[in-house]
């Protein structure tokens, strides 16, 4: 742990088309190597993507996705008295967002279509119809901590 202070959290602009933080923050998340004006394509090619085929507001479907993925618990180490015991806690809102968006590009890198573009929009289709990789990892880190409720006392 940094004996300073914390870090200061800087707030992201809006993107250009939706005027949505989280976008903006997705895009960020799909930037590799800098190359933002390449991840925008991507997730905007996503996003018609996800228009064309489900007939909805883009952005309507990629706020369900994200809010099926959003985990609401995790559990965290905490060692007492020489054991280690896995403890559940709750998530905060910052790192919700951050995990949802972690998983879900981990879920698009595992996906088998051939573009960036159709990765992205399946996994997005996928996650707001409750199905998908990320849907799965949210799954299995929330039944982790409920199989693991019985150490909720040692939280901190």
């Amino acid at each position: 742990m940094a004996r300073r202070r914390q870090a200061e959290v800087r707030p992201l602009q809006p993107d250009l088309v939706y005027q949505d933080v989280l976008v903006s923050a997705m895009i960020n998340r799909i930037m590799e190597d800098g190359k933002k004006n390449l991840a925008s394509r991507i997730f905007y090619g996503a996003c018609r993507l996800v228009q064309e085929r489900t007939g909805q507001e883009p952005l309507k479907v990629f706020k369900q996705a994200y809010d099926n993925i959003k985990p609401r618990v995790e559990v965290r180490s905490r060692r007492v008295g020489g054991s280690t015991y896995q403890v559940p806690v709750e998530v905060s809102a910052r790192r919700q967002q951050s995990l949802t968006l972690r998983w879900m590009m981990s879920a698009v890198d595992g996906r088998p279509e051939r573009t960036a573009i159709e990765r992205l929009a399946g996994e997005i289709m996928d996650a707001a119809q409750g199905r998908g990789g990320a849907i799965k990892k949210k799954d299995d880190v929330e039944r982790m901590a409920e199989a693991n409720r019985a150490y909720a006392h040692y939280r901190w």
